[in-house]
């Protein structure tokens, strides 16, 4: 019924910066927390920022002050502002949202996208 793209990874510098966005669609009745979570090959998925229905956030100490998550919920949207990207940033991202479809309003289920890769070269 609803499904999550990203968008917005590629190849990119250390020190440089990338944008990515999540879009959601369907049949949306109302999106709750939202985040973002990277894994790296070899290595378990990890928390890299969260963003309630209300705007508050927060991030990973990896990534503190250096990514900024924020949301538009007239485009059904997330982002992910990463900035100073290091080498160790390098990871499949992938954004998550909790979802209420119209079918069924009581009901809110996790949605994840397919991910989107962000490699950061030395």
């Amino acid at each position: 019924q609803v499904h999550l793209v990203e968008s917005g990874g590629g190849l990119v510098q250390a020190g440089g910066s990338l944008r990515l966005s999540c879009a959601a669609s369907g049949n949306i009745f109302n999106i709750g927390a939202m985040g973002w979570y990277r894994q790296a090959p070899g290595k378990q998925r990890e928390l890299v920022a969260t963003i309630t229905s209300g705007s508050i956030t927060n991030y990973a100490d990896s990534v503190k002050g250096r990514f900024t998550i924020s949301r538009d919920n007239a485009k059904n949207t997330a982002y992910l502002q990463m900035n100073s990207l290091k080498p160790e940033d390098t990871a499949v991202y992938f954004c998550n949202a909790v979802i209420q479809t119209r079918s069924n309003p009581y009901r809110a289920a996790d949605s994840w996208g397919q991910g989107t890769q962000v490699t950061v070269s030395s």
